[in-house]
């Protein structure tokens, strides 16, 4: 049993490291996919998912399910470093050289469209195809990939929102009911305060220390503020919901309530059943459903949790897929390609082999698709249901965007983690950021 739990958790914990945006730190590796095309229009994919242990079987299996039903077009699949990509890219593009499909994150939209020629999947499949096409997609992801004119650069195609995790064995050992709501903040806070009480860890938001903000972005949404002005021209890290969202994660910490961990080391302490809440991207569920069980304890799930009197709202994690080639027949194979893998049929694997929403919800209800799987995870619906008031992981314009997302990263960081003064913390870091945007 000890042998088996341990295989579990490493296997869990492996997954945990590359997956807080759906994208976090991987090693490249060679590419993927071979064969002559026999014939075909050959394009490459190039993915961060064919380097992440737990999701290359399912990465792979899409290319290959692809290029096995596919007369026309052969898809070779480039294994990507995420944290090397973009430079590669760059690089690449100024040398007249591109991948011909390319997985971005979708707080990037603005940056790939303003520095390379991205084609609209509108002028590349034709408005009705493409409509055709859409139909049945959530309709909240509908809009992540558009840019400018309306037009959709990029399309949605793996991300999460995220959840409340808890150890329902715990929290009945600090006698606190499993089975009762946990819909605020107030309800964490006393939670966490119970569960540490009985001598076990709280809660944890595994929103720092990545350099990546879109979750810290959902708990400041959640609480009336905002990240940036409606036109992106000022960040607005001083607007006082903004400033109350952090204080309350500040005194979560300051309480007791929250760990005083790294995101990895909550993550471990939660596999090893020994973390009472974790609040994380739901793309892990399958992870901790197997941690669970292998180590005998009782998971249970709640949405994103709300400040009192408002709605909790939840933001996106994750990527989309964009055509880079400026070759029309290139174009044309890349969207077969994107049409299949944000098909009913690719998103069964993609969520059930790697754990990101299904983008198209009908298939949960579908003996062909999802439905058996759906039933074995029920947690799934509450995922979908926070699409219904999701808000866009807004990506800071310009070159040095993602220097500015880090920023506020560190800041938030910095101001739960310490006692320092919040508002004079997030007055620094806008003075700042304000200075990097363009």
């Amino acid at each position: 049993m000890k042998k088996r739990k341990l295989v579990a958790l490493l296997a869990a914990a492996a997954m945990f490291v590359t997956m807080g945006t759906g994208c976090m730190t991987t090693k490249a590796t060679d590419s993927a996919g071979s064969g002559d095309g026999d014939g075909k229009t050959e394009i490459t994919f190039y993915t961060y998912n064919l380097s992440i242990a737990s999701q290359k079987e399912a990465a792979q299996k899409l290319i290959d399910d692809f290029n096995a039903q596919s007369d026309t077009v052969h898809v070779t699949g480039v294994a990507a470093d995420v944290m090397t990509m973009q430079t590669k890219i760059q690089s690449d593009y100024a040398a007249g050289q591109t991948f011909d499909v390319v997985q971005c994150a979708l707080n990037q939209v603005g940056y790939y469209v303003d520095n390379y020629k991205l084609p609209a999947f509108e002028d590349v499949a034709g408005q009705a195809a493409f409509d055709e096409h859409m139909e049945g997609f959530a309709e909240n992801a509908k809009t992540l990939g558009q840019y400018r004119d309306g037009k959709t650069y990029v399309l949605p195609y793996t991300f999460s929102t995220p959840m409340l995790y808890y150890n329902a064995d715990l929290f009945r050992d600090a006698g606190l009911d499993p089975d009762a709501p946990i819909e605020t903040w107030d309800d964490v806070k006393e939670c966490g305060l119970a569960l540490k009480a009985a001598g076990h860890e709280g809660v944890q938001i595994t929103a720092t220390g990545d350099g990546y903000d879109w979750l810290i972005q959902a708990m400041i949404y959640s609480n009336g503020g905002d990240v940036m002005n409606e036109d992106h021209t000022e960040v607005t890290f001083t607007d006082p919901n903004t400033v109350g969202a952090i204080s309350m994660w500040q005194d979560l910490v300051k309480s007791g309530a929250h760990t005083n961990y790294t995101d990895t080391e909550a993550q471990e302490a939660f596999l090893a059943g020994n973390q009472g809440m974790l609040v994380t991207t739901a793309a892990l569920e399958s992870g901790l459903i197997s941690a669970a069980e292998s180590g005998g304890w009782e998971l249970k799930a709640a949405p994103f949790p709300s400040f009192e009197g408002k709605e909790s709202v939840p933001t996106n994690s994750g990527s989309g897929l964009c055509i880079m080639s400026s070759d029309p027949e290139k174009q044309a194979a890349a969207w077969e390609f994107i049409k299949y893998v944000t098909s009913a049929e690719g998103y069964t694997t993609i969520t059930s082999m790697m754990g990101y929403l299904p983008l198209r919800p009908d298939i949960v209800n579908d003996e062909r698709y999802l439905k058996s799987w759906a039933e074995e995870h029920p947690f799934v619906h509450t995922n979908l249901a926070q699409l219904e008031r999701l808000h866009r992981w807004e990506g800071f314009p310009g070159m040095n965007g993602g220097q500015i997302g880090t920023l506020l990263n560190q800041t938030v960081t910095k101001c739960i983690f310490t006692d320092c003064d919040v508002a004079s913390e997030m007055q620094t870091a806008q003075s700042q950021a304000q200075d990097l945007m363009p």
